[in-house]
């Protein structure tokens, strides 16, 4: 029997699958149940196979292998990564491979081998890309099995715990406060039962269930306990159906994905104009070279030999090969480091997601504070004698009991259990007759129970929502959640606990204090998100004095004004802006953690929810990332992108910091890639329409992407990033890539005019020195998005000018690689444009850098203006 926690019972069963639905308003949960029996025939069953005796000691042995030889179980499988096919398949049938894959058959055709060199990339690319995410899926598959659901079904009498996927048909299941229905059922017994079907059905009012009623799949537990008989398993459960259209989109938005195909798309729509003035150029407005060019090796030569040649070359660069390759890269390793950790990351997007919060809401029990507590004091009020003057019980020995009737108890009444027995107060054989299980939005709980002097009805729960707000018992409670308690009341009930508006008029008895110890590891978390900009709430179900005392403990800004919620206006948008300007939040229900949650995100903030407990599975699912505890509710994990298996909230930090590595670097790298796109873009435009011959063959094309930003890239894409996440990811990549881009573009053009001096038809030196032009200036550009500057780096870019160097220099690279530098008029030619181009670069950047940073302060000045900054 739970009390005025608000947090539920924990168990340490597992997530189910998926149930991430529609929520809607709704109002606090009738009262509960009484204690039921046993009681009808059963019901006829559904599609799946007639109607079979079964009892309440659940199927025997024989029967569970009959159902399973006939194929009757919860087939549904676990919620994990993509199958080695999928892997595969996606690695190697992508839209940038088609378009490889078309261009490598050109070169195959018309020759030589060296010009298909790009096609070798591809290939090593696409291989890091399927080595990389089967280990991400490795690591995913062993976390999921920590994390998998192991609900408790009765078999021969005795309840055992199986993988969801060992259910059967006509299983017997029990269930408790937290845990999420896996299948179809009819209920069979209950003790005050109370299922949230919200995100099933969108509506938010628990249901109280009687035996004979129905409980779906991806339902969940907010009070009381039961059991209920498996109709529906497998995907045939309503729950599997709901979840097996889900699974065909991600529902946590990504920026960086959504940015980077809306780049590709563009970048295909101008793949066909420039190709196609390319070999227009080349064939009729007399940019071919000679007809009697040689033939040796298979190669075909010829003004369309060449054309084509010079189309792949251009086409080859404006393709970001390996944009999409480093983007799943780096995820796939994010996922592998956070998996060291025990963090489970339910969708990819989320280690993104995370990374752009700015605003943590997180619950008080289990997540800033210990789980456990301990029974610290029961302060007597005096008022244990009922109307008729028989004799008191003591409230050691009522609350013994309490505890010794608790089918499922929590924390806290496993706290003051404990706590009793060690006093010497052991639980009396005082019989049950009613059962009121705690619950989130009635903040008490109670039992109506047959003792010596008679029945009597007993409540324990919050005492400023049993209480009047004058009331020295609701005083008395307040000053003590002040100094960091958690305080119960202990009170006589007017009425049976499950009688229609229990629990009627109380007479406090007796104040239960239990201490709570703050995690270690909390400040040292509170402090990292203060010093990134991430504003944290503690939203509890708990009195606000006592939650303002943990906040004060930990320092957090604010915390020394905590606001009850019932005080919250009752309008969206002065909910929204209260919340905003506050940190500390007591007596908060479940749906008003939801609409806290929904206010912020209305106000453009990016929210992500913390907690463990059945009632915060609703704020979970509304806020932009979900982060839940291992040990928490099957429920709450179930809708939660992120998984702390080990309960530490101090990991937030490390998920934050490798989102942010991810973000950062990944922009660094599409920078870097849309810049080749864009000088390509700019030099074949020119080219086609001043008709001279493209000045680079496919191999030259190789050699400048892979020493520039291929292998650079690869190592930049995985280095360490802390810049602060921040939207606009489009706007900003296209803001250094197009002038740096263009600038690259003119300078190789006025470098290949230069050298041509007024022919059409360049010869190995005139290409050489565009070569050097363009690696020059993209080396610097390099440079510039490498910041801020380690020895890494530093030996990253000078390995790659040694190794074009050494290309250069050689007579393997220069015969490879058709270079020629023995006209030193036109290497210096190259140099002297590439410097030109390297200033113009450095100009543009700080200015944009210097616009950037007045834009930014100027809407931090008006931030205030526009949302309440927080207070303290």
């Amino acid at each position: 029997m739970p009390e005025s926690s608000d947090r539920p019972s924990e168990r340490p069963s597992d997530r189910p699958g998926d149930g991430r639905h529609g929520t809607d308003g709704g109002s606090p949960p009738p009262p509960a149940a009484s204690v039921p029996t046993l009681t009808g025939d059963r019901p006829d069953d559904g599609p799946q196979g007639p109607a079979e005796p079964w009892t309440e000691q659940g199927l025997t042995r024989a029967a569970v292998a009959e159902r399973i030889a006939s194929g009757r179980t919860n087939d549904v499988p676990v919620r994990a990564s993509r199958s080695v096919a999928q892997i595969v398949r996606g690695n190697v049938f992508t839209r940038i491979n088609a378009m490889i894959a078309v261009l490598f058959a050109i070169i195959a055709v018309i020759g030589p081998v060296q010009d298909g060199l790009f096609a070798m990339v591809i290939l090593i690319n696409t291989l890091i890309g399927i080595v990389q995410e089967l280990r991400a899926k490795r690591t995913l598959d062993k976390l999921a099995i920590v994390n998998a659901a192991r609900p408790r079904v009765v078999r021969d009498g005795a309840t055992v715990r199986v993988a969801a996927q060992e259910i059967v048909l006509d299983e017997i299941l029990e269930v408790g406060t937290g845990d999420q229905i896996v299948v179809d059922g009819v209920v069979t017994s209950v003790s005050g039962l109370e299922v949230d079907e919200s995100l099933l059905t969108g509506e938010a009012d628990p249901v109280l269930k009687r035996p004979g009623d129905t409980v779906m799949s991806g339902s969940f537990v907010v009070a009381g306990t039961g059991r209920f008989r498996a109709t529906k398993v497998g995907r045939h459960a309503y729950a599997a159906r709901l979840a097996e259209e889900a699974s065909r989109f991600s529902l946590v938005r990504s920026e960086l994905r959504s940015g980077i195909n809306r780049i590709l798309t563009w970048i295909t729509y101008a793949l066909f104009p420039i190709g196609g003035l390319l070999v227009y150029s080349q064939l009729f407005l007399g940019g071919q070279v000679a007809l009697d060019e040689p033939v040796a090796g298979g190669q075909i030569s010829g003004p369309l030999a060449d054309a084509l040649r010079g189309m792949v070359a251009a086409l080859v660069s404006m393709i970001p090969e390996g944009l999409i390759l480093l983007t799943s890269i780096a995820f796939a390793v994010g996922v592998i480091r956070l998996g060291r950790h025990r963090c489970l990351v339910q969708e990819l997007p989320a280690i993104e997601g995370l990374a752009r919060v700015d605003v943590v809401c997180t619950d008080k029990t289990g997540t800033l504070t210990e789980a456990g507590m301990r029974l610290a004091e029961i302060r007597d009020l005096g008022g244990a004698p009922d109307g008729n003057g028989a004799p008191a019980s003591s409230p050691a020995l009522v609350l013994a009991a309490l505890a010794g009737s608790d089918p499922d108890p929590n924390p806290s009444m496993a706290a003051i259990a404990q706590g009793c027995a060690t006093s010497g107060a052991p639980a009396p054989d005082w019989p049950v007759t009613a059962l009121a299980p705690f619950s989130s939005a009635r903040k008490w709980s109670g039992a109506s129970l047959r003792t010596p002097a008679g029945e009597e009805h007993w409540i324990l729960g919050a005492a400023d929502v049993l209480t009047s707000d004058d009331d020295p018992a609701a005083a008395e409670a307040a000053r003590l959640g002040a100094q960091g308690h958690r305080v119960l009341l202990l009170a006589r009930a007017g009425a049976r606990v499950d009688a229609e508006g229990a629990p009627g008029p109380v007479r406090p008895v007796a104040l239960v204090v239990l201490d709570q110890r703050v995690r270690e590891d909390a400040a040292p978390t509170l402090d990292y998100f203060a010093e990134q900009g991430v504003d944290v709430k503690i939203v509890s179900g708990d009195h606000a004095a006592s939650v303002g005392a943990v906040g004060r403990e930990l320092r957090l800004p604010g915390a020394e004004r905590p606001v009850d919620a019932r005080d919250l206006p009752g309008d969206a948008d002065g909910l929204a802006r209260e919340v905003e300007s506050r940190s500390a939040f007591g007596r908060v229900t479940p749906e008003r953690k939801r609409d806290m949650v929904r206010g912020l995100r209305d106000r453009g903030r990016t929210v992500a929810m913390t907690g463990d407990g059945v009632n915060d599975v609703l704020a979970l699912k509304e806020a932009d990332i979900g982060v839940a505890m291992g040990s928490g509710s099957p429920a709450s994990r179930s809708v939660a992108q992120l998984v702390l298996l080990d309960d530490r909230f101090a990991a937030l930090p490390r998920v934050v910091a490798e989102g942010r590595r991810v973000i950062g670097n990944i922009e660094r790298v599409a920078s870097l890639f849309l810049t080749k796109t864009v000088y390509t873009m700019t030099l074949a435009t020119i080219v086609g329409l001043l008709a001279v011959a493209y000045p680079f063959f496919p191999r030259h094309a190789t050699l400048i992407n892979a020493v520039t930003f291929g292998i650079p890239s690869f190592f930049l894409a995985l280095a360490p990033n802390t810049d602060l996440a921040r939207p606009g990811f489009v706007g900003r990549t296209l803001r250094l890539a197009i002038p740096s881009g263009v600038v690259a573009g003119l300078a190789a053009v006025t470098t290949y005019l230069l050298v041509l001096g007024g022919r059409t038809v360049p010869d190995p030196a005139d290409r050489t020195a565009v070569v050097i032009t363009l690696c020059a200036t993209t080396l610097w550009v390099l440079l510039l998005v490498a910041k801020p500057y380690v020895w890494w780096k530093v030996v990253l870019v000078g390995s790659m000018v040694g190794l074009l160097t050494t290309i250069m220099v050689t007579p393997l690279g220069q015969w490879f690689f058709d270079l020629d530098v023995s006209d030193p008029t036109k290497v210096l030619t190259g140099l002297a444009v590439a410097g030109v181009a390297i200033v113009a670069i450095t100009v543009i950047r700080v200015v944009d850098d210097r616009m950037t940073a007045k834009a930014r302060r100027e809407a931090d000045s008006d931030e205030p203006a526009s949302s309440p900054a927080p207070t303290g």
